[in-house]
């Protein structure tokens, strides 16, 4: 039987101001809503939250209603799939254990419809970026996360959030050459056997056909909110207005 399955990537809830987070909550809180009368599952590609901490006790402040309609949503049966990005990668078990869903550190494989998807937040795999994946592996120790852990958490989630503004304005400068290095990293995984190959993190939305296979990056909620549906054996980017 082929179901509907969704995906979303690079939302960056925390990045804009208060007025404007509550009405991209909002807009939100009605995809996740129609999410669980339409879709099997949801994948979250990444960067849901532009910075995001998690203490043993302590759940930073904000977007109360997203987390309430993801746990909305996990309860009616969806499924709910996320790969944590370079923004939100600090989680402990909160999402697991409260909302009921499945974290992923790294990109998996998955077999959806009886296709072969490679599906990642996209951050790491670029080959010329040998400075970035240097600072992930020391800000995704578990030494560092627990020293990091031992400031009080106002100081914490707000060094995070200076952090990781500091980060994309890196990222947004930075220049990568011509080639487009997650295309590269996608048409790997097509040439191993994938039909599908999902990323985010560039803020870039593509659907580029190779070969027998399909690139596909979802860009951002920033610019456009939109999300990927697959069903049967067709996938398309759709606008959520």
């Amino acid at each position: 039987m082929n179901e509907k399955i969704f995906f979303i990537s690079d939302i960056h809830f925390g990045l804009l101001s208060r007025e404007e987070e509550i009405k991209r909550e909002r807009l939100f809180v009605r995809f996740l809503q129609f999410a669980g009368k339409e879709a099997k599952a949801l994948y979250i590609l990444g960067d849901l939250f532009d910075y995001w901490f998690e203490y043993n006790r302590v759940i930073q402040k904000g977007f109360f209603r997203t987390l309430t309609a993801m746990q909305d949503l996990a309860e009616q049966g969806v499924e709910i799939h996320y790969l944590i990005g370079n923004h939100d990668f600090l989680h402990k078990d909160f999402f697991e254990k409260e909302i009921g869903a499945v974290l992923y550190k790294d990109p998996i494989s998955v077999e959806l419809n009886g296709k072969k998807f490679f599906l990642g937040h996209g951050d790491g795999l670029v080959k010329n970026d040998l400075g970035y994946k240097i600072l992930k592996k020391v800000l995704r120790s578990k030494i560092t996360q627990k020293l990091y852990s031992l400031l009080h958490p106002d100081l914490g989630i707000w060094l995070a959030s200076s952090t990781s503004k500091s980060s994309r304005d890196y990222t947004g400068k930075k220049n990568y050459g011509e080639i487009d290095g997650l295309f590269e990293a996608a048409a790997e995984k097509i040439d191993e056997g994938y039909d599908y190959v999902l990323f985010g993190h560039s803020h870039n939305r593509k659907f580029k056909k190779y070969k027998n296979g399909i690139y596909i990056n979802l860009g951002t909620w920033l610019e456009q909110p939109c999300y990927g549906k697959f069903e049967g054996s067709s996938f398309e980017i759709i606008d959520w207005n």
